[in-house]
Order: C-alpha cells, then sequence, then structure tokens
C-alpha cells in the first residue's frame, strides 16, 4: 500500500482552498441574476443585427456585460452586508459568512467596473460603455445607496439598470439607440415590478427585520398584490409595442398574447385567492417568461 507524502497530502487542501475563495468571489457577482442579464444581451444582439454579430463582438458584450453586473453587484453586497448578515435570504452571501473581506469585495467591485469599461470602449463602442457605466453607477449610488432603504417605489425605479443590458446588446450591434431599443428595454422594466413583489411577498419578514420599505411591508400584502396585478397589465401592453412597430411578426404576437395571458391570469389568482403559493409561481413564472419572450424575438426575427 502506498504512503502518501505530506506534499500530496496538502496539495489536495490547497486545491480546494482556491476553489472555495473563486466561489466566494463568484458569489459576490450574484451568478443567477447576471446570466439572465447577459441573456437579454445576447438576444438583444440577435434581435438588433437579425441574428448574430461577429463572435468577437458578442464575446466581447458578454464579457464587458459580465464584468459591469458583477462589479454592481459586489459593491451592492460591500453597501448591504450589514442588512445581508440579518436578513435569512442573504446570510449564506461571501460577505455575511465571513468568506470574503468588506475591502476586498470593494476593491473586487471597483477593478471589474474599471475593466468593464476598458472592455466596452476598447472592444465593443463608446456608447455601450457610457451605458455599462450608466448602470453601475445607478444601481450602486442611486438604487442602493438612495432608493432601496428611503422608499417603497425602490424596485420600480430602480428596475432601469436591470433593463439597461437590453440597451447595451442593441447598442453593441447597431452603436446607436433606436425606439425599438427602447421599447425592448421598456418590457424588462415593467417586468421587474412583477417579478420582485412576487419574491418580496415571500420574504416579508425579512425586508421587515431590517427596516427595507418593500412594497408589502409599507402597504401591505393587498396593495402589493394590486401592484402586482396593475403592472402585469402594463407589461401586457408594452410587449405588444414591437408588433405594433412592425419590428415583430404575428409569430412574436400570438406567443407574447399567450404569455401574457398566463402572466395575468396568475395575478388575478393571487388577488383572489391571497395565497402565497400563486406569489411564488407568479416569481417563477416571471423567469421563465422573460427568457421565452426574448427567445421568440429572435426567432422571429431570423425568420422573418
Amino acid at each position: 500500500m502506498k504512503v502518501l507524502s505530506h506534499t500530496e497530502i496538502e496539495e489536495p487542501k490547497q486545491e480546494s482552498a482556491w476553489r472555495q475563495t473563486l466561489s466566494a468571489y463568484i458569489n459576490l457577482m450574484k451568478p443567477h441574476v447576471t446570466v439572465l442579464l447577459l441573456g437579454t444581451t445576447l438576444a438583444t444582439m440577435a434581435i438588433a443585427d437579425r441574428g448574430l454579430p461577429n463572435l468577437g463582438l458578442v464575446l466581447a458584450t458578454l464579457l464587458g456585460g459580465t464584468l459591469a453586473a458583477g462589479s454592481a453587484n459586489s459593491i451592492n453586497c460591500y453597501i448591504d452586508r450589514d442588512i445581508d448578515q440579518i436578513m435569512g435570504r442573504t446570510q449564506r452571501r461571501s460577505l455575511p459568512a465571513g468568506k470574503v473581506q468588506p475591502r476586498q469585495a470593494l476593491i473586487f467591485g471597483l477593478v471589474m467596473g474599471v475593466l468593464s469599461c476598458l472592455v466596452f470602449g476598447f472592444f465593443v463602442n463608446l456608447l455601450s460603455a457610457a451605458l455599462g457605466l450608466g448602470a453601475i453607477l445607478f444601481y450602486v449610488v442611486i438604487y442602493t445607496m438612495g432608493l432601496k432603504r428611503t422608499t417603497a417605489q425602490n424596485i420600480v425605479i430602480g428596475g432601469l439598470p436591470g433593463a439597461l443590458p437590453v440597451l447595451i446588446g442593441w447598442t453593441a450591434a447597431t452603436n446607436y439607440i433606436s425606439l425599438d431599443a427602447i421599447w425592448l428595454t421598456a418590457i424588462v422594466f415593467y417586468w421587474t415590478p412583477p417579478h420582485f413583489w412576487a419574491l418580496a411577498l415571500l420574504i416579508q419578514k425579512d425586508y421587515a427585520k431590517v427596516n427595507v420599505p418593500m412594497m408589502p411591508v409599507m402597504f401591505g400584502e393587498a396593495e402589493t398584490r394590486r401592484q402586482i396585478f396593475f403592472y402585469s397589465l402594463l407589461l401586457g401592453a408594452v410587449t405588444l409595442m414591437p408588433f405594433l412597430m412592425h419590428t415583430m411578426s404575428y409569430l412574436y404576437l400570438v406567443s407574447v398574447v399567450i404569455m401574457d395571458s398566463i402572466l395575468i391570469y396568475m395575478s388575478v389568482r393571487l388577488l383572489i385567492d391571497k395565497q402565497h403559493k400563486w406569489a411564488r409561481t407568479i416569481f417563477w413564472y416571471s423567469n421563465c417568461y422573460l427568457a421565452a419572450i426574448f427567445a421568440i424575438m429572435v426567432v422571429d426575427r431570423v425568420l422573418f
């Protein structure tokens, strides 16, 4: 039987520590959120170009988007570390769990922000670089530092940086902003309130513990349900605009009417039944909804 040497025993431990450190920094970037943002960016590039642009431009745009989202999310984690260690949903994040020190998280976020601007500026275009920087600053300064702890409308106004990756995808492919691009951005903007308020209904006690004025904490569950229904209707109206502007065909129209009808039906059930299971259903369905709408738009533009 072979006897392991001291070096052979230490190597797996070192490798494991390296992986844990890498995982902790990736966690700061909130990868589950970043993936959805990158998906809308890539889809918008395909919509704008009626097919994917050259691979180099796509990779540069996605890298810049990853760095921008990672920067905003890491700095957000740094600023919110006081409440993240109290809320059950966020206690396992890297900073509350002590896996990364606050100063390191802040430096990590700032460095990624700088790298994002450089990648966009040198390999995509200056307009995309400006939008990427604007998204970071809006999310960090206006939403995290300004709106999140002061107003129940934090998610509504703060939804803009989450919608800007769509605009970045369009400008990366075209180097200009059009009315079509603005309507695509509006879809994500109006999607955000019903999506997030459904989650807020499920974890409102967490927000109440840290005095964050989310809609159900400030105005109660009944008003939150009404707002989810109202914004679901608004979202349905906005999603019709690409067809009405002759950007999309009847394939898109039929698909989006079906998906909007399902979302509105769920929001009506949430109003009537007042059960949290419908909030959970809306939250998960809205994730699939957004991905499906942009996927259908890509297919529509490529085929028609």
